[in-house]
């Protein structure tokens, strides 16, 4: 898991930043007049764009793989479909600027080396069975035994003296007053 700062150090998400910057000068590029490709390419292409940094962050910001790769596959997802929107421009007649077109899907596949590399590192020991059976490590599906399933547990006994305690709210008020005067000082 990655640090803010730390996540915008990463060659991924530096691409990915970079992509939006180019989709979105790409999308300036569409002619205004033209509301067909406005409201449909420009915007979907800037919708996919917009995605990738996102869900890098949310894929660095927990440990597990099975949350890593639902982000990583969404990432995918927006990364294609955003190659061949932009590739659909080449062919409108009112459309000039291939270059960026060229030039937007380059990046991709740089991105796309990238991501599989990034992907790679994810921690496949750091999971929970995906019941749903689509981002389970290799080796494990969705109808294995959970060996958390193992583990003995008593919700009686875990709550025990929990009664004990002060009521929680006059509790989370103490350290709240706590607080505002060490702010005073």
């Amino acid at each position: 898991m990655h640090r803010g700062d730390d996540l915008h150090q990463l060659p991924i998400y530096k691409k990915a930043e970079e992509i939006f910057k180019l989709t979105e000068a790409l999308a300036r590029t569409i002619p205004e007049d033209n509301e067909y490709l406005q409201e449909t390419t420009a915007k979907f292409m800037m919708e996919d764009a917009m995605m990738l940094s996102p869900k890098i962050a949310g894929a660095e910001g927990v440990g597990l793989y099975d949350i890593k790769m639902e982000n990583a596959a969404i990432i995918r997802r927006c990364a294609r479909q955003l190659y061949v929107s932009a590739g659909s421009l080449r062919f409108e007649d009112d459309f000039k600027d291939n270059e960026y077109v060229e030039l937007l899907r380059e990046t991709i596949d740089e991105f796309r080396l990238l991501f599989i590399e990034w992907v790679a590192g994810f921690d496949q020991w750091d999971y929970i069975i995906d019941r749903w059976g689509l981002f389970n490590p290799p080796g494990v599906t969705a109808y294995d035994k959970d060996p958390d399933d193992d583990i003995p547990f008593d919700p009686k006994s875990f709550f025990e003296g929990l009664a004990d305690f002060e009521d929680f709210d006059e509790a989370d008020e103490d350290v709240d007053d706590d607080e505002d005067d060490s702010e005073e000082e």
